[in-house]
């Protein structure tokens, strides 16, 4: 192992596993002035850019009507903590085209993970 990945090693965050289609709520860290406060995005995983502490995921949202992505880096100290809430079965890596769907058109198959 190099120096970097040992330098690089100390910096990764403990993160769920998560995949294309999973809904996610990121608890993000805002700084307004000198307060700081979670604030908390919700929506569908589209796309992860692995790559060690370059690793990237991206989220989709629909605010008011609107289509919302936001890049978030898998490893920053301004994420508190990512949820997994559901699981949706894709047959695919990046969900680029949710993008062109409205609606109900925009839904996933969902997966039922067995209890226990």
């Amino acid at each position: 192992m190099g120096a970097i990945e040992l330098v690089e090693r100390s910096q990764l965050a403990e993160r769920p596993a998560m995949k294309a289609g999973d809904t996610v709520r990121v608890h993000v860290k805002v700084r307004e002035g000198d307060k700081e406060r979670v604030q908390i995005f919700e929506g569908v995983v589209i796309g992860l850019h692995r790559g060690g502490t370059r690793a990237s995921f991206t989220v989709r949202k629909v605010s008011f009507g609107q289509g919302v992505e936001r890049i978030f880096p898998l490893h920053s100290p301004t994420i508190q903590k990512v949820e997994v809430t559901r699981s949706a079965r894709v047959r695919r890596a990046k969900l680029y085209y949710l993008r062109d769907l409205k609606g109900k058109a925009a839904r996933m198959k969902d997966v039922v993970k067995p209890q226990g």
